[in-house]
């Protein structure tokens, strides 16, 4: 255990160099690491939202609006198959959870009922002998679309707030449909608020030229048709100008692949690019239906209506409407991100305000530096010079920390610093034992070098074994509790880790490089 290894000695050295390095950026301000030489790493830690201060949000996915939208599709549906049949039938709507209808000619029973059951596999379909239908979404399928609709509104919200610019947020799934987001550092909560809000389902329809303004607003739609406000723009009374469009889309949102933020004379519009497939589309629509006004439709409100003058055959087009420049830069985030599917609610918000992160940064300060001091001092008075190795020991295990969190670009949080403190305590644990047993060998009576031969072989083992079951410890609280637990596991974790490596080769190291140097009779211990 005394012999020294060319290779453990380049590996503390590269090791404790490299700590250094990752944690002297934390020294400095932002502004002033720009200035830095672009070979010399640039990592700070991150601090969490109640260290830096930022927004809490609990949202809410309302995926029954999900299962509403299936059931409407599911009448047309039915609709459609129906008349391609010529089965009669009266009374089909939607009621509730289900579609519901009455046969003209119970005869056509049978095979109405496969037809329907052709239709969706995830409806249960039941018809009596007179010809009374209902198409019930199973609890199966509602299921799994409220599963599916959950992860893939994470996924979403995570790509919207990475191009806002905000760094290191939490976002994760709380309970069956609810979605904890945390964003430190954000200087604009409301806008932030507003892109998480918008469901930013965009589709292109043809408007019904059929229908007068005064028709929409007297109730006069036709089949096939429907009344949705304008975005931006109203009448005398102030009220949203009512536009008629076909239900039919004639292209979806989907099929976009790029939205970017720029202008056209003069003026904020926001400029879009389909992919193949939508680009087929939306040439062929705009081919057929030249001079006629086409609706641009987001999240049920008609942003734009422009006159189609000429076939659109590229792929890309222009939205335009009253943007202001931040209003056409979100439109084309929330676009490039993709829409939702289904609406969130905000059930919870929580702003905390920087100063209450200073606040606690400086009592953790305070905190880690009066336990570093306490552990210090008690060392060195107690076990001398070998106290003022471990003390040695403890502050580079300190950088390495602080290098290593920088390194992993980890969220340092109130309870991450919290595990700070407590790894200066049992920094020294492992010193601790081998302290103990080298002044009972000495006491023995043992020379110098088969007291600590002896002590670092049989403590090895122990130290290992304390050290690893903390560590299990830390890994379990890291996989299943929250983000103020993970960040306490997180500076345990590698507290313990990097406690060991100092104990049991840096101080060791040094241990032995002065017993071979000085050569004493007896250790001043």
């Amino acid at each position: 255990m005394l012999r020294i290894k060319t290779w453990q000695i380049v590996l503390i050295a590269v090791v404790c160099g490299a700590s250094i390095l990752f944690a002297l950026p934390n020294l400095f301000g932002r502004q002033a690491l720009l200035s830095y030489p672009s070979w010399l790493p640039r990592q700070q830690i991150n601090l969490g939202l109640d260290l830096q201060g930022g927004s809490h949000l609990l949202l809410e996915v309302q995926y029954e609006e999900i299962v509403r939208e299936r059931i409407v599709t599911l009448v047309d549906d039915t609709r459609i198959a129906l008349r391609g049949e010529r089965f009669g039938y009266t009374g089909l709507k939607a009621r509730g959870n289900k579609v519901v209808f009455q046969l003209t000619n119970p005869d056509n029973r049978d095979a109405t009922m496969a037809l329907l059951r052709d239709l969706d596999r995830e409806a249960s379909v039941v018809g009596t002998e007179a010809g009374a239908f209902e198409i019930v979404m199973t609890e199966e399928a509602i299921e799994e679309r409220r599963r599916s609709a959950v992860s893939q509104s994470i996924e979403i919200i995570r790509r919207r707030i990475d191009e806002t610019g905000v760094r290191e947020p939490t976002i994760q799934r709380q309970g069956d449909d609810r979605v904890l987001v945390q964003l430190p550092g954000i200087d604009d909560p409301e806008r932030v608020k507003a892109l998480l809000g918008k469901t930013a389902k965009l589709t292109f329809h043809l408007l019904d030229s059929s229908v007068t303004s005064a028709d929409a607003r007297r109730g006069r739609v036709p089949p096939g048709s429907m009344v949705l406000p304008s975005d931006d723009e109203v009448d005398n009374a102030g009220n949203p100008i009512p536009y008629v469009v076909r239900k039919r889309v004639m292209v979806s949102g989907d099929s976009l692949v790029d939205a970017q933020p720029t202008y056209q004379d003069n003026q904020p519009v926001v400029s879009f690019r389909f992919d193949t497939v939508g680009a087929k589309k939306f040439g062929k629509v705009t081919q057929a239906n030249v001079g006629k006004p086409f609706a641009i439709v987001l999240d049920g409100k008609v942003i734009s209506a422009p006159v189609i003058r000429e076939p659109i055959l590229g792929g890309s087009g222009i939205i335009s409407g009253s943007f202001s420049v931040e209003g056409a830069t979100d439109l084309a985030l929330l676009l490039r991100a993709g829409a939702l599917p289904a609406p969130m609610k905000i059930l919870e918000e929580r702003t905390v305000g920087p100063d209450l992160g200073a606040d606690s940064i400086q009592a953790g300060k305070i905190a880690a530096m009066i336990g570093l001091a306490a552990v210090v001092v008690f060392m060195a008075l107690y076990y001398g010079f070998f106290g003022l190795v471990a003390d040695l020991a403890l502050i580079l295990n300190l950088v390495i920390m602080i290098g290593v969190l920088s390194l992993l670009q980890a969220t340092l949080t109130l309870p991450g610093i919290a595990g700070i403190v407590l790894t200066i305590g049992m920094a020294v644990d492992a010193n601790v034992l081998i302290f103990e047993r080298i002044r009972e060998e000495a006491r023995a009576g043992r020379a110098p070098f088969s007291a600590m031969e002896a002590d670092y072989r049989r403590a090895f083992t122990t130290i290992i074994d304390s050290n690893l079951t903390t560590l299990i410890a830390a890994v379990i609280l890291y996989m299943i509790g929250s983000g103020p637990v993970k960040g306490f596991a997180v500076t345990l974790g590698i507290g313990i880790i990097t406690s060991m490596f100092t104990a049991m080769l840096v101080s060791r190291y040094i241990l032995v490089w002065w017993l071979r140097s000085r050569r004493p009779a007896v250790l001043p211990i």
